[in-house]
């Protein structure tokens, strides 16, 4: 009995390794695309939670600072296979983009992609993954005019005031207004969420998180150890910020470049890389650190800008699900949920669609694709190469 339990765990986190590994060599677009490429994998072909609970992570990452999409992961995996498979989550997911990025960093400094037309067709392929996540989870999250109009505000709301705080402010609104909204209601879809780290480890990963934050610059000052100086940069970017990839552009460049860890010619050259490579865009630390130390600095800043991700979400998520079993929370969430659809419809709109959708023949492909996901039921991989090769022949032939 014991071996077959054994056996069991094993193929458990070796799906989770391998699918994730799957999605990080495939996940082009930035966060709010991961997030549709795991709600086809992860919620739609697998069913490895429901569309609430998967919702209501989301939720929750959204208010951590950190990367969105990889917490998001990192949080399935957990839930999943404990913590273990929360690690190979991660790992699964980021490191494809890690490696591309290190050896970009040692031997292909200044080679230039992003007029491509493999690239161009990619961010294409983002925008029907979008779209098709989007349209799925308005028709669970947002199924009555109420919902329906917590969202819209929501759409508004974030393309008018696009701040690194705005959506944690669109967030704080819409659970206020869906406590007082939906007080009487009752949660029939309610399903408990699995997470088998104890309240206790979760309270010492906070700690730590906080721990760090605050002794690592003290340290750096009293130590001459470059490494050091390295890790408390980039942990405290991945630390302090809201909003994914793009908003930490420029506390790297703010650590990096006057310092003369690297040149701004090569920091822009690298984050052309990173917009080009599947998984999430904080991998952008794998190339500062190779280009400034090797390989070996890549590894410590990709560890250092993610470490701040995996506490935060493995120190919440037991406390998370106490929380969204209280009634009033309850109403609290569906508001926040119908929220995180209209912050997802208003990222689809700006950058997504309009840095991709540049020509009637981009539209086009955008709807055989999102076709492709919907309605004929093709592999997400499959619709990733069509993109791709697509657009080549396109620009080819254009």
């Amino acid at each position: 009995m014991a071996k077959d339990t054994h056996n069991n765990r094993f193929k458990t986190l070796l799906e989770i390794l391998l699918v994730s590994t799957k999605l990080g060599m495939t996940s082009f677009g930035g966060p709010i695309a991961h997030l549709g490429y795991f709600h086809e994998e992860y919620i739609r072909k697998r069913k490895w939670m429901d569309e609430k609970t998967y919702a209501d992570l989301v939720a929750l990452c959204q208010f951590l600072p950190g990367p969105a999409s990889s917490q998001v992961g990192i949080g399935i995996g957990i839930m999943r296979g404990g913590l273990f498979g929360g690690l190979l989550a991660f790992l699964g997911f980021t490191f494809p983009s890690v490696i591309v990025l290190i050896l970009f960093a040692l031997l292909i400094k200044n080679y230039d992609i992003g007029s491509a037309g493999w690239i161009h067709g990619l961010k294409i392929v983002a925008v029907a993954v979008v779209a098709h996540a989007i349209f799925g989870m308005a028709q669970k999250l947002t199924p009555d005019l109420q919902r329906k109009t917590i969202a819209l505000f929501a759409v508004v709301a974030s393309l008018m005031w696009q701040s690194t705080l705005t959506q944690v402010g669109i967030i704080i609104v819409a659970g206020l207004v869906g406590l007082l909204l939906f007080k009487s209601e009752k949660e029939t879809e309610y399903s408990k969420i699995n997470v088998p780290i104890s309240k206790g480890f979760a309270a010492s990963c906070l700690i730590l998180f906080f721990a760090l934050l605050i002794i690592l610059p003290v340290i750096r000052e009293l130590s001459p150890f470059h490494w050091l100086a390295m890790f408390d940069s980039f942990y405290r970017s991945g630390s302090l910020v809201f909003g994914g990839g793009h908003v930490v552009l420029p506390l790297l460049e703010r650590e990096f470049v006057p310092t003369g860890f690297l040149s701004e010619e090569s920091f822009l050259a690298g984050y052309g890389a990173a917009q080009a490579v599947p998984g999430p865009l904080f991998t952008f630390a794998a190339y500062i650190g190779a280009a400034a130390d090797g390989w070996q600095g890549g590894l410590v800043a990709t560890i250092a800008i993610f470490l701040p991700a995996f506490l935060l979400i493995a120190g919440t998520l037991p406390y998370w699900d106490q929380l969204r079993q209280n009634p009033k929370m309850k109403g609290a969430l569906m508001g926040v949920n119908a929220a995180v659809v209209g912050i997802l419809i208003a990222a689809f709109y700006e950058p997504i669609w309009t840095s991709s959708i540049l020509a009637p023949i981009d539209f086009s492909l955008v709807a055989v694709l999102f076709s492709m996901l919907a309605y004929w039921k093709v592999p997400p991989w499959v619709v990733v190469l069509t993109g791709a090769i697509g657009c080549s022949i396109l620009s080819i032939i254009g």
